[in-house]
């Protein structure tokens, strides 16, 4: 079973690439409904072929389980278009994902010509308990899309000249 999501985020593609590769951002994502707490050293930044161990609680309070993460990037070109992809094969460990015989989500991030992000993800999901979780995992992913455009103007290294960038692509605001 799969979640599927694709939107523009008010970042520039590179920012959005250090930005998944970032467990700070990743944590924040989540927040404050989940919380994500490191159950080892925890690197500043992703590297390819990197694993960990974290914790998740709503709100820190109430544990759902453990996760690991387990990082792979890739890299593509489609359209003439560098597409960027990291993927988290890791595994639920406990909690009630665990039932899940499989966790695949990518996320993939490539450029716009006014300067923004497409952002796209898949999850896809599998075992006997999938069609049980798929609803609540689609909710998560509606709710971690919401997060992300919220988020993202903030990955930016100068924010204000990447808003000035889409309002000067954008003709309807300067007629």
């Amino acid at each position: 079973m799969r979640v599927l999501s694709k939107f523009t985020i008010d970042c520039d593609a590179d920012a959005a690439w250090r930005a998944l590769h970032s467990p700070r951002v990743l944590a924040e994502v989540y927040g404050p409904f989940l919380d994500m707490q490191p159950l080892e050293a925890m690197p500043t930044q992703w590297e390819h072929g990197q694993n960990a161990a974290v914790g998740l609680s709503v709100a820190g309070l109430i544990p759902v389980g453990r996760q690991l993460i387990s990082i792979t990037d890739a890299e593509r070109e489609v359209d003439g278009v560098r597409v960027r992809i990291i993927r988290d094969s890791g595994m639920p460990l406990t909690g009630p994902l665990a039932v899940l015989d499989v966790w695949d989500h990518q996320m993939a991030v490539s450029p716009l010509p006014d300067g923004r992000t497409l952002w796209r993800e898949r999850l896809v999901i599998g075992g006997a308990a999938a069609p049980a979780l798929w609803p609540g995992l689609w909710a998560v992913w509606q709710w971690r899309a919401a997060r992300i455009r919220q988020i993202a103007p903030s990955w930016a290294h100068d924010p204000d000249a990447v808003v000035a960038e889409s309002v000067e692509a954008d003709p309807a605001t300067t007629a």
